[in-house]
């Protein structure tokens, strides 16, 4: 990458304080809300609107750079917006680095270790096989891959907080009945491995989440969507964060579709009018 690739505003002492932050954040009220960034101007906006901390979404990255999701796009794209991001906001970051961007665990070591010196502090590692194939590494291997990354983690002088996502609801493995089993089952273990917090991805309905929340001996990660109750719904369920994935990136190429379709149709700037961030507010992004 070039040499003048912006670097992290934080030191490693800052980092540090970030990362132990960020756990604690999982551990007390209010529900953390994590806005799911794909570059640095995104990530701004949301430290402009308050949120106390900034994740990447893998899904949004990807299509920024041209690739879709899944562990399509280079390695080296994904580290490195993760690095922009990191420089442009005094927030923790937590990246999603999909199942590791490696086909051996050395491989998905090397790849948080870069994620963690490009600036992040936290990572969300899913229980998928690479390429989002839909199917499930083995609970152990993926135990064994925590475990190590949390030794890792030790040496890297980041007290990394691990999102350990599990798929089980996202690709429906088994029968409603064992699929809550299954998936409690792998959120205590990777928990045991060293994870600090559990994401069941899918899970979409009270009762279910209730459940997942009352199995699982730690904090949960639940992903928004119009399925899902509201946040204070959420936060009576016993659910300690929230997560968006592609939605923003998925809300703004929506806004750029609606816009250039209006002008394309009708020759009128209405959308873009409504939508638009104020000049203001678009030039003092990065003024500092």
């Amino acid at each position: 990458m070039s040499s003048a690739a912006p670097q992290p505003r934080q030191t490693q002492e800052t980092r540090q304080a970030l990362a132990e932050q960020l756990r604690q954040w999982h551990r007390q009220p209010p529900i953390l809300l994590l806005p799911n960034a794909w570059d640095a101007a995104s990530a701004r906006i949301f430290v402009q609107l308050g949120f106390r901390a900034i994740a990447t979404t893998s899904s949004g990255v990807a299509a920024a750079n041209g690739s879709p999701d899944g562990e399509r796009m280079p390695r080296a794209l994904m580290i490195e917006t993760t690095r922009r991001i990191a420089a442009a906001v005094d927030r923790p970051v937590t990246a999603d680095i999909e199942a590791g961007y490696g086909g051996d665990m050395d491989a998905k070591l090397d790849t948080i270790r870069q994620v963690v010196e490009a600036g992040a502090v936290g990572v969300n590692i899913e229980d998928s096989l690479e390429h989002g194939t839909p199917a499930l590494v083995s609970e152990a291997a993926q135990v064994e891959l925590i475990a190590a990354i949390r030794a890792a983690a030790s040496g890297w002088g980041v007290p990394l907080v691990i999102n350990a996502r599990t798929d089980v609801y996202l690709y429906n493995v088994g029968d409603a009945a064992s699929r809550l089993a299954e998936a409690t089952q792998r959120g205590n273990a990777y928990l045991a491995a060293g994870a600090d917090c559990v994401f069941p991805i899918g899970a979409s309905d009270a009762d279910t989440i209730a459940a997942l929340a009352r199995g699982i001996n730690g904090p949960i990660n639940i992903l928004a969507s119009p399925r899902t109750p509201t946040i204070p719904e959420l936060a009576r369920l016993g659910v300690a964060r929230v997560s968006f994935g592609g939605g923003f990136t998925r809300v703004a190429l929506g806004a750029i579709r609606r816009a250039a379709q209006e002008i394309m149709e009708q020759g009128t700037f209405t959308s873009m009018a409504q939508d638009a961030l104020p000049p203001g507010d678009f030039r003092s992004l990065f003024a500092d």
